[in-house]
């Protein structure tokens, strides 16, 4: 189905991986398309409870492939018809996302890992804001995140210098989760994800949906918001379990619902 991502399912977790290694892994047309029949599909199986987003070979994602590029494209209405709906896409879905970046991100690369929730970096990764360097700015979304994950000074000296960031850097900065040796990369990542993915999910998707509105809310707003959330969160399943889990002194078992 799909020719330039690969996409499996390990027990509840999704798996998307960018597969042109040649390129660096390098954004086509097609690759954004098939990007977002496969966020569509995430986002309709219920039982996938956690999305891993990764690269094959040695880099994570290099950005836009240059190759195609030329003086007469619109680079505004390539953002908006391919990697808008793409990062609007990742950014709706209410299970937590992961991106395990093996190799370099650059561009909209980095873009992609700022817009999941949390950056697996090898210690052989590296994140560049390489769009400076061919005078364009930060797209996908790059511009929204940076600054909510680092601030807004930290963020204005990576997006105008471009200078590569390490993942001692990244890990420093608050851009990485946690670093791995790339020796034990992907073990760590199936046991970060393998976690996440069986934790209350309900109650995370409710967490990233009301940490975003927080953004554009005043406190009043909050509180009620926390309110609603809460009274959802309070009706499900894993909340009962958990509950009993405590009550029964053992380890709960969540099941996502």
């Amino acid at each position: 189905m799909f020719e330039t991502i690969k996409f499996e399912t390990r027990a509840n977790v999704g798996w998307i991986t960018l597969a042109r290694p040649a390129k660096l892994n390098a954004f086509t047309e097609q690759m954004n398309n098939e990007m977002k029949t496969a966020l569509k599909q995430v986002s309709k199986m219920t039982d996938i409870r956690c999305l891993v987003i990764t690269g094959e070979g040695r880099a994570f994602c290099s950005g836009e492939d240059l190759a195609g590029v030329d003086e007469n494209m619109n680079h505004g209405e390539v953002l908006r018809n391919r990697y808008n709906p793409m990062i609007s896409q990742l950014a709706s879905l209410e299970i937590p996302v992961i991106a395990a970046i093996n190799g370099v991100a650059a561009g909209a690369g980095l873009s992609l890992a700022l817009a999941c929730d949390f950056r697996l970096m090898s210690n052989k990764a590296s994140l560049v804001e390489a769009f400076i360097h061919v005078g364009l700015i930060p797209d996908s979304g790059n511009l929204y995140y940076l600054p909510r994950l680092i601030g807004h000074a930290k963020a204005l000296e990576l997006a105008i210098l471009g200078e590569k960031i390490t993942p001692e850097k990244a890990l420093e900065l608050g851009l990485a989760t946690q670093v791995f040796n790339s020796d034990i990369f992907d073990d760590e990542v199936t046991q970060f994800s393998t976690r996440i993915s069986n934790m209350p999910t309900k109650a995370i998707g409710l967490i990233k949906r009301y940490l975003r509105d927080s953004w554009n809310s005043d406190l009043q707003e909050m509180l009620e918001k926390e309110a609603y959330g809460q009274r959802i969160a309070g009706a499900s399943e894993d909340h009962k379990e958990g509950i009993n889990a405590f009550i029964e002194k053992r380890k709960a078992k969540f099941i996502g619902k």
